[in-house]
C-alpha cells in the first residue's frame, strides 16, 4: 500500500510498499533542526514505531543538503541554559528513539551532514551516501565542542577518528566515512534511491519478529559486558527460536520455498 505524502512545516513523509520515507523540510536552512523540526520528527518516529505495517525507514533532507546540524540562528535567539538543556534533550530523546523503535533506519545522505545533522548519520542503523556527500562535526570553529554528537560518533566508528573530527573541525568525504564505518554504502548521487531501495527490499524480505528482536537486542548488548552480553543473546535466540516466524523460516529453509512470514 502506498500512502500519499504527508506534508508538514518542516518535514515530509510518504509511506510506499512498507517503508517510510521522512525527509527534512527546511532547504532554505539546509535542513538545520530547529525545535519546531525536532518535535515533528519525534512524532513521526513514535508514529511508525507502533505500526507494524512499516518495515523500514529513511531519512532523508530536501534541497541541497542533508542536514547542517542545529539552528544556530535559533539558538542565539534564545540564548538562555534552561532553553539550551530543553532543546539538546529533545534532540537527544529523538536521537535515542532512532534505537529503540523497531524498525531499521537507514540515512540518506547527499550534500553537507554537520554537527547533530552528522550526528543524525551516526545515529541511524544504516546509511547510504552520495559520492559528493561531506561530514564534519564542526562545533570546533565556532568555540563550542560537539559533545552530543561525539556520543554517536565514539560508537559509531573508532575513538581517534571520532576525536580527530570533534577536535579538528574538519570535512571527511563520503569514502572517507565509509573507510571509518560512519556510513555503508557510497554510490554515485544518481543511484543513491536505487541503492537504499536495495537495502529496504533486502530489510523488507526478512522477518518483521526477528529483525525487532535482532535490532533492541544489538544496541543493548553493546553496553554491557562480554558475559552480560552473551546472556542477552542468547535469550533473545531461544525467545526467537520459539517465534512462529522462525519455525516457518526454517521448515521453507528446508523445503526449499520462500518463507511466508507470520509477523509473531
Amino acid at each position: 500500500m502506498n500512502a500519499p505524502i504527508e506534508t508538514l512545516p518542516n518535514l515530509l513523509r510518504e509511506d510506499r510498499d512498507g517503508v517510510a520515507t521522512l525527509t527534512l523540510n527546511r532547504p532554505a536552512q539546509f535542513n538545520s533542526l530547529s525545535e519546531e523540526l525536532l518535535a515533528e520528527l519525534q512524532s513521526a518516529l513514535n508514529s511508525i514505531a507502533a505500526d507494524a505495517s512499516i518495515r523500514a525507514v529513511v531519512i532523508a533532507g530536501a534541497g541541497k543538503a542533508f542536514c547542517a546540524g542545529h539552528d544556530l540562528k535559533q539558538m542565539r535567539a534564545n540564548h538562555g541554559k534552561a532553553y539550551m538543556q530543553k532543546l539538546f534533550k529533545q534532540c537527544g530523546r529523538m536521537m535515542m528513539t532512532l534505537t529503540e523503535m523497531p524498525q531499521p533506519v537507514i540515512a540518506r545522505i547527499h550534500g553537507i551532514a554537520t554537527a547533530a545533522g552528522c550526528q543524525l548519520v551516526a545515529m541511524c542503523d544504516l546509511a547510504v551516501a552520495a559520492e559528493g556527500a561531506r561530514f564534519a562535526v564542526s562545533g570546533i570553529n565556532v568555540g563550542l565542542f560537539c559533545a552530543t554528537p561525539s556520543v554517536a560518533l565514539g560508537r559509531a566508528m573508532g575513538r581517534k577518528q571520532a576525536m580527530e573530527m570533534l577536535l579538528t573541525g574538519d570535512f571527511i568525504d563520503a569514502a572517507e566515512a565509509q573507510r571509518r564505518g560512519l556510513v555503508n554504502r557510497v554510490v554515485p548521487a544518481e543511484q543513491l534511491d536505487a541503492e537504499v531501495a536495495k537495502l529496504t527490499a533486502s530489510i523488507r524480505a526478512k522477518s518483521p519478529v526477528a529483525v525487532a528482536m535482532g535490532k533492541q537486542m544489538f544496541y543493548k548488548q553493546l553496553e554491557m559486558g562480554f558475559e552480560g552480553a552473551y546472556q542477552l543473546a542468547s535469550e533473545t535466540m531461544a525467545c526467537n527460536m520459539m517465534a512462529e516466524d522462525a519455525a516457518e523460516g526454517i521448515d521453507a529453509f528446508m523445503g526449499k520455498r520462500q518463507p511466508e512470514w507470520k509477523g509473531r
